[in-house]
């Protein structure tokens, strides 16, 4: 593993998850970083009985199709051993999307002119939610432009007290994913295939759905 995708994969998480989705996160961590990749996020969800989603990214912020098909190869056993689920469920791995979640502190540098939407764990200036033009870190508080009755006011918020933060929809952050994917000759096209332990593939790109992990 070369030096720069070492630093890449070495990048900790500063927004991070409660419960079983931590404990997800501490065993699928060190699996995706030994393909290089790095994990985004897990989430839990109730969806077709129990969903465990596993978000990943390679270093340009993308996950193809394809490197879902590896992630998945290599999690699956080790989840099957490490049993952190208690019930049946289904694995998901996907890419983070266009409207990302962020959660290092290159991810707000990496987008910043564009617009995000934070939630605080606790409130600053009794206020939870904040939403603005990202500009930049500063150490290891994001500096955010936010709209107000007053006028645009410049707020730093520390990362690390975020409940969550993520990219918002809009017509500038759609133009710059198309011309990075161009750039990265990534595949538009929307396929199924049939994989090993009865994967099966879903019609949206950078993203891979399992069948049951445990059998009731």
């Amino acid at each position: 593993m070369t030096d720069d995708l070492t630093t890449f994969t070495d990048e900790p998480r500063l927004i991070t998850e409660p419960g079983r989705a931590a404990r997800v996160a501490s065993i699928v961590e060190p699996v995706l970083a030994g393909l290089g990749y790095r994990l985004v996020r897990i989430r839990i969800s109730a969806f077709s009985g129990c969903t465990v989603q596993i978000m990943a990214e390679r270093p340009d912020g993308t996950m193809r199709i394809e490197d879902c098909e590896a992630a998945s190869r290599a999690l699956s056993p080790v989840l099957d051993v490490t049993d952190p689920i208690e019930t049946a469920y289904r694995l998901e791995i996907s890419s983070p999307g266009i409207d990302r979640p962020l959660v290092r502190r290159s991810d707000f540098d990496r987008y910043a002119g564009h617009v995000a939407h934070v939630e605080m764990g606790a409130p600053i200036d009794s206020r939870r939610r904040f939403r603005g033009q990202l500009l930049g870190t500063d150490g290891d508080s994001a500096r955010i432009r936010v709209d107000g009755s007053d006028g645009d006011a410049d707020v730093l918020l520390p990362i690390g007290d975020m409940s969550e933060a993520r990219l918002v929809l809009t017509d500038a952050l759609i133009a710059e994913s198309l011309r990075r994917s161009k750039h990265g000759n990534r595949s538009d096209s929307k396929h199924t295939d049939t994989l090993d332990h009865d994967q099966h593939m879903s019609q949206t790109q950078g993203r891979l759905t399992n069948g049951d992990r445990k059998r009731q």
